[in-house]
């Protein structure tokens, strides 16, 4: 009898860690299914804890499958994009004088090389950026339509670099703030139609186009205002030189 209640004994308790044995494979069936990584109670997604509130995990469990509350997970935010303004473009310097030189006055005939008139013009101008920042100036050569459009650009830059040499040498204007151009005969500004032969002994046209023989000096910088003076805004102080005398055959 007592043999026979031993082998019982040993089959219940067989059975019983059978059946825990299964339970615990059901639990992590259930843990891959519903939490991976974790032990969870039936079909929930709620891990199984100890007495300790500590969840019970398997084999599977790694840092990926952390979840709250049993272990602490740490989110990671993704860094706020940096927004790039783009800076204002540098407002353009005003204009501290403009003027308009006949190339009457300037040169002779036919010349790039400068008249002893031109020098008091020029030194006139030189005279009144004393005193002032000076960006750049810029020196551009025109002509008349008479002759061909390669030789009028050709003869109006180098009147315009003719004035650059004489501001630089004669009176000390930096040569890296002068900027020169030769426009030819593209922008005219005298109005005369059909006037005969376009050649220069053609008097009559000629002193008809003589508007259109000119040197354009534009000075861009700043000037200190004095205290009462009202300041100058781009484009004041211009003025017209174009000289005491005028020679008809100029071009």
């Amino acid at each position: 009898m007592t043999k026979e209640l031993d082998t019982n004994g040993r089959a219940a308790s067989y059975w019983s860690c059978t059946a825990l044995a299964a339970s615990l494979l059901a639990l992590s069936g259930a843990a891959v299914a519903a939490a991976p990584g974790y032990v969870t109670s039936g079909g929930d997604a709620v891990p199984v804890t100890n007495a300790a509130g500590q969840c019970w995990t398997t084999i599977d469990w790694t840092p990926i499958n952390a979840v709250s509350p049993c272990h602490t997970i740490t989110r990671t935010s993704a860094a706020p994009v940096p927004v790039v303004r783009a800076e204002p473009a540098p407002a353009p310097a005003p204009v501290i004088q403009r003027i308009t030189l006949s190339t009457d006055v300037l040169f002779r005939f036919n010349s790039a090389e400068l008249r002893p008139g031109a020098h008091e013009k020029l030194d006139e101008l030189a005279q009144t950026l004393q005193g002032a920042e000076v960006d750049r100036i810029v020196a551009v050569g025109h002509a008349d339509r008479i002759a061909s459009e390669k030789y009028n650009e050709e003869l109006s830059r180098k009147r315009a670099e003719a004035v650059k040499d004489y501001l630089v040498k004669e009176r000390g204007v930096d040569a890296q703030r002068i900027e020169t151009e030769g426009r030819g005969e593209s922008q005219p500004v005298a109005e005369c139609g059909k006037m005969g032969p376009e050649r220069g002994s053609n008097q009559k046209l000629v002193s008809c186009l003589q508007p259109d023989r000119r040197v354009e000096i534009e000075v861009l910088g700043h000037r200190e205002v004095a205290a009462g003076e009202a300041p100058s805004t781009s484009g004041a102080g211009s003025s017209a030189g174009t000289g005491s005398t005028s020679n008809p055959s100029s071009r």
